[in-house]
This record gives C-alpha cells, sequence and structure tokens, in this order.
C-alpha cells in the first residue's frame, strides 16, 4: 500500500462553466509525498479536477493522475487522492468561491420568473392596446399607454 501526502497543490488556471469548475493543475504546482519520496505530476492522462459547482462533488473519480520520479512514474486515481484528507483540505479553499449556492440559486431563480412575468404583462397590455384601437375605445387607449 502506497503512503501518500500532498506537498502542493496549487491550480495553473481555473475554468467555470454553469455546472462544473475544473481545477487545471501544472507540473510545478502539484507534488505528492509518496512512501517518503517526491513526485511531481506529469500530464500524461488527467490534467484537471471537475468539480460540480452545485453539489460541490468531484465529478471526474474515474481519471488517473501520473506522478514522476526521475524515471519512475506512478498513476494515483482520483479515488485515491479524494481519500486523502490533505488534498481535500487543499482543494475545498480553492474552489469555494466558484460555488454556487443554494440561495443564490433561488433568488436568481425568482429574478428570471419575475422577468417572464414582466414581459407577459407587458405584451398582455399591447394586445389590450390593440383591442382598444379595433374597437376605437380612445379613453382604454390612454389608459393602457400610460401602463407601457
Amino acid at each position: 500500500m502506497l503512503e501518500i501526502t500532498v506537498k502542493r497543490l496549487k491550480p495553473y488556471h481555473i475554468k467555470a462553466d454553469t455546472n462544473h469548475l475544473y481545477v487545471i493543475v501544472s507540473p510545478e504546482n502539484f507534488t505528492l509525498q509518496i512512501n517518503g519520496e517526491h513526485y511531481q505530476f506529469v500530464p500524461y492522462k488527467a490534467k484537471e479536477i471537475m468539480i460540480n459547482r452545485k453539489t460541490k462533488k468531484i465529478a471526474n473519480p474515474e481519471v488517473e493522475f501520473a506522478f514522476q520520479k526521475g524515471e519512475q512514474i506512478i498513476y494515483i486515481s482520483m479515488k485515491q487522492l479524494m481519500k486523502l484528507v490533505d488534498f481535500l483540505h487543499i482543494l475545498h479553499p480553492i474552489t469555494k468561491p466558484f460555488y454556487v449556492e443554494g440561495e443564490e440559486e433561488v433568488h436568481h431563480d425568482i429574478n428570471e420568473n419575475e422577468i417572464i412575468i414582466d414581459e407577459l404583462d407587458r405584451l398582455n397590455i399591447k394586445r389590450l392596446i390593440d383591442k382598444s384601437l379595433d374597437e376605437r375605445d380612445e379613453a382604454a387607449f390612454y389608459t393602457l399607454q400610460k401602463l407601457l
């Protein structure tokens, strides 16, 4: 069994889309101590940690990262890294500012709903204005026009 400790983990770059956060790692910023020896990340297989922004869970646990010391290369799966307390303790503060919190999401949905309702109201008023013109109802026309 390998004894693994994270020595350094700093993202090279962080990308975010609506659902996921991508923490891109680089060789100079990701090193492990494996059985007392220092190994440096090499981008042979995986080079990013993908995290679901809403659940805050790692979304690509099946990937393998390669670490090299001299000629020796050791592959460590994301599942193995996820079991390391120090890995998660280092990763969490890096990713925390990018998470989508439930409260913010609810407010966002409310704002979208308000915009949709306002647009529907505006379209309804325009239809009523058209109706007042068809019926030649001048009073209704001017009253509805003020609502726009």
